[in-house]
């Protein structure tokens, strides 16, 4: 896609954006920006992703900013997502699919409502206000943690196809 064409479906702030980020090797396709790589915005301070990302083929980064949603974030991760340290109360907007792990530690969440249907890796959802496992992921191919939530008692994860541990205390 030539320049002249990105311009046209990408705003000059969304571009300049992208570049104050440092994000390298991505493509704008079908209305998303494809990234071939990492994408790390952490620590940035941010409130939103002004952009909407469709595929990150590495790791994507968004932990330790003041988010309090994840438009914007990936549909699909073929790393890590870390969305950890924010202020989410919820996970519409993640990723349906991670290849690695899945980090949503240390948000407020009250329900895992909008989570990955697939975590290839760890998931993390430990140190939020969950008092159910309702919207969990179908599968996970290693670890599944938990503790430290609002939960009466061990919460009901036998709809969850968990390929290592469960530790909800």
């Amino acid at each position: 896609m030539k320049l002249s064409e990105i311009i046209n479906q990408l705003s000059p702030s969304q571009l300049k954006w992208l570049e104050d980020m440092k994000i390298k090797n991505w493509k704008y396709e079908d209305g998303v920006v494809n990234v071939k790589g990492n994408v790390d915005i952490s620590r940035k301070k941010l409130t939103k992703i002004p952009v909407q990302f469709g595929y990150v083929s590495g790791n994507f980064h968004c932990s330790h900013n003041h988010l309090t949603s994840l438009s914007g974030a990936p549909k699909e991760v073929g790393g890590d997502f870390w969305c950890n340290y924010n202020q989410l109360t919820s996970l519409s907007g993640a990723p349906k699919e991670v290849g690695g792990d899945f980090y949503c530690n240390y948000n407020q969440l009250t329900s895992l409502s909008g989570a990955p249907k697939e975590v290839g890796g760890n998931f993390y959802c430990d140190n939020n206000q969950l008092t159910s496992l309702s919207g969990a992921p179908k599968e996970v191919g290693e670890n599944f943690w938990c503790n430290n939530n609002k939960f009466k008692s061990e919460p009901d994860h036998s709809l969850i196809k968990i390929g290592g541990e469960f530790k909800w205390k």
